[in-house]
């Protein structure tokens, strides 16, 4: 058990979920931003985190994990350290598609049920958006023509049909309410890693201003269709390497982003030191750059993707993940998927695995934020 936590886990959201039957239907006001005062309360929260503890997600953690598919209140987190995570993360890719499974096989049904569970047991969920190349019929790492983006921009070929892509997300957002009546806040993250040219979205992909155009377009439409609890998180790759200047190159905007991030990730030889080192520095100096900038931009910061593929290091979480983090800031730090149908695609322990140990130590550490440390992220403070 944790020595302490930031906030008493479970019980003021298990009397807001209460209240909820007892009253019929729940009182989701409008905020004076026009979302949910829910989403608005998610957001203040996320920010009072800053310097005190930070959420740890992991993508797709009760849908899947190694060695299984589908199992229902599953996830190889919890196994490992009693808990679920403080965020939980899904894809939307193929949404646009009319497809009933995201890119990954996951059902999208199976993703509105546990979206609605994580905001019950007081979680965090955010999402991201693989989308299809709308011109050429390839995935979102179809990079074969660089006029993508124009053509989905007003006046362009493909606007209709993105219209309609973007309606589909809005009608999944609108769908995520619980029995009760509310609309479960979340943190969308869509065209993310832009810094890179591996995404049909990418630096190389687009000028600044279509970037800018694209995502204007995205959070205008998804407003218009009468979506009130959705967040927004600006999340480049490590391409920015500390320049504020490049960071904002292609930032929509404080009125449109809620969260800055970005996505950083180990790789290499775990034997060589230069490994944990070389990530340590990459880490500090995105964690340096986002959190100067959220607090100079009144956002909330996090790491919105990390990790190292296969944990080959038995005590990565302490001694080269969680120094660095709790140096900063931050609100959340969030590892990618355990894939159940790719062999040593996994970023989070899991029974066996070399670093359970350690991660045990990581979820104790004051600073990590899981489930049960949390209570109140949708609920004013007063």
């Amino acid at each position: 058990m944790k020595m302490k936590s930031l906030l008493v886990g479970g019980m003021a959201m298990l009397l807001c979920i209460t209240s909820c039957k007892d009253n019929g239907k729940a009182e989701d006001p409008l905020a004076s931003s026009g979302r949910t005062q829910r989403t608005e309360n998610l957001l203040t929260n996320l920010k009072a985190y800053a310097g005190k503890g930070y959420l740890f997600g992991h993508h797709d953690d009760t849908v899947y994990g190694i060695g299984w598919f589908g199992d229902e209140d599953r996830s190889d987190v919890k196994t490992v350290c009693g808990d679920y995570p403080g965020l939980i993360t899904f894809d939307l890719g193929h949404l646009e598609l009319g497809d009933t499974l995201n890119l990954d096989s996951v059902p999208f049904s199976r993703i509105r049920k546990e979206t609605i569970k994580q905001y019950e047991r007081g979680g965090m969920i955010s999402y991201s958006w693989h989308l299809d190349n709308p011109l050429t019929g390839g995935n979102a790492w179809d990079v074969s023509d660089s006029t993508v983006v124009e053509s989905v921009l007003k006046g362009g070929a493909q606007h209709e049909k993105f219209l309609g892509w973007l309606d589909k997300v809005a009608d999944f957002m609108n769908s995520l309410e619980t029995p009760y009546g509310v609309k479960v806040p979340v943190l969308f993250r869509p065209w993310h890693e832009h810094t890179g040219s591996w995404f049909w979205w990418g630096q190389n992909l687009c000028t600044t201003q279509q970037y800018k155009d694209l995502w204007a377009l995205t959070e205008d439409r998804l407003k218009e269709k009468g979506v009130t609890n959705v967040l927004y998180a600006y999340s480049p790759g490590t391409e920015c390497k500390g320049d504020a200047e490049k960071y904002l190159e292609r930032y929509p905007g404080d009125d449109r982003i809620d969260l800055m991030g970005f996505d950083c990730y180990c790789s290499g030889d775990p034997t060589d030191s230069i490994t944990s080192i070389a990530y340590q520095e990459k880490l500090a100096t995105g964690l340096k750059l986002v959190c100067g900038l959220a607090k100079e931009h009144g956002k909330a910061a996090a790491v919105t993707e990390t990790g190292y593929e296969g944990i080959p290091m038995e005590n990565w979480w302490t001694t080269v993940l969680a120094p660095v983090l709790n140096q900063y800031p931050l609100s959340y730090v969030q590892v990618w998927r355990n894939a159940f149908n790719k062999a040593g695609h996994f970023y989070a322990p899991y029974p066996g695995q070399i670093s359970t140990e350690d991660f045990v130590k990581f979820y104790n550490d004051d600073k990590t934020l899981f489930a049960k440390d949390l209570n109140a992220l949708y609920l004013k403070k007063e």
